[in-house]
């Protein structure tokens, strides 16, 4: 008989439940207990639900307190595999990857490498209800400007302009359409990237999802 795997997630701003649940709930040998965003307090009362794994998504950041390096280290002490990616859990886990928690993904990377630092780069405004984010996350907007240039619609001077005035705008406020007014980019190389950016990759889902098939695959194998 094989024992069912517990696995406690914290999404739903970056990835929703249900998309979480399309990944994982397939697997009849997994226990997949699914919470709002993570913040300082929530590990003691999960580690007592005794999960083989901890997958950390989203967390609050100003709301309340943030989730403690302490409280992951201590999950972790007591053999729980604690896992980040996509925003808090990259950020928590590019700080804690040489004490034993596991980061994945672009945005993981970006945090490890010191390519970015700080919450304010996965930060968002959120609709407290549905969890929907009311702002984008600077760490996106980095992700498609970085793109655009591959692409040759903007060029590196003007992708470190709109980088610019999109970090030097309050986390609540800040928007493609707010970031593209204040640019000096013309009409037309607007319209252009613009396009370009609906078509573009939501990163920190795309890291979420990596990051429950990566626990679905390991527990298949």
């Amino acid at each position: 008989m094989i024992d069912m795997i517990k696995i406690i997630i914290y999404a739903g701003l970056s990835l929703s439940f249900d998309e979480a649940k399309s990944i994982l709930d397939s697997d009849e040998n997994i226990e997949v207990i699914y919470k709002r965003p993570i913040q300082r307090g929530d590990l003691g009362s999960a580690v007592k639900q005794h999960p083989d794994i901890i997958a950390i998504i989203d967390g609050v950041f100003h709301q309340n307190s943030a989730v403690g390096h302490k409280e992951i280290l201590n999950a972790i002490r007591q053999d729980i595999k604690v896992c980040g990616a996509s925003s808090m859990g990259a950020l928590r886990a590019s700080e804690l990857d040489s004490l034993g928690m596991m980061g994945v993904g672009y945005v993981y990377t970006q945090y490890a490498t010191g390519e970015v630092d700080g919450d304010d780069y996965v930060a968002v405004m959120l609709d407290s209800e549905s969890l929907k984010p009311l702002s984008e996350p600077l760490i996106n907007m980095k992700y498609v400007f970085s793109n655009a240039v591959d692409e040759n619609i903007i060029t590196e001077c003007e992708s470190r302009e709109l980088l610019s005035i999109a970090k030097r705008t309050y986390y609540p406020q800040r928007s493609y359409a707010k970031t593209l007014n204040e640019s000096t980019l013309d009409d037309d190389k607007k319209t252009e990237l613009i396009d370009f950016i609906r078509t573009s990759t939501d990163i920190k889902k795309e890291d979420a999802k990596e990051l429950l098939t990566l626990i679905k695959n390991h527990i298949s194998n």
